[in-house]
């Protein structure tokens, strides 16, 4: 296992152990607030969660970042309990469902936002707002409808 820039990973690119890490970070951090913050309400609670424990969950997530396929739902699942475990411990709010309970702070899933983050950089790429990517995207004749997506090497 190497470390670069803080991101942990094997020889075949594996990045299980950056994930664990993130996960035991966050939940340690989790853990530290139910013990030490008094006041639980959600505007307080949902400023700590913003500030501290998600940005620990999506370090460099484009480069790591779990995709959806048989196996691998356990890691989705495990990424996604730190959010609901966090949000049980906000006052008036805890025992809900876990869906009403993003609705009312005004968050998502943490699997939707990284997937928001996948289109937003697809987009910048295709409109030429980045000096990355140039040439992944193949576009249609009107520039609306992206055709295929070209294995060249990307520098």
């Amino acid at each position: 296992t190497e470390r670069d820039l803080g991101v942990l990973m094997n020889n075949n690119l594996q990045w299980d152990s950056n994930i664990d890490k993130c996960i035991k970070e966050a939940n340690r951090t989790i853990a530290w607030v139910g013990r030490n913050v008094i006041s639980k309400e959600s505007d307080i609670m949902l400023r700590i969660y913003k500030a501290i424990i998600r940005p620990k969950l999506e370090y460099c997530v484009q480069l790591w970042c779990p995709t959806a396929h048989y196996g691998n739902w356990t890691t989705i699942l495990e990424l996604e309990g730190v959010q609901r475990r966090f949000t049980r411990l906000i006052n008036g709010i805890g025992t809900l469902p876990y869906s009403e309970r993003l609705d009312r702070l005004g968050l998502t899933t943490l699997a939707e936002r990284r997937i928001r983050g996948d289109l937003i950089e697809t987009f910048k790429m295709v409109n030429n707002q980045v000096e990355y990517g140039k040439g992944l995207f193949k576009l249609g004749r009107s520039r609306r409808n992206l055709l295929t997506h070209k294995t060249a090497n990307v520098n």
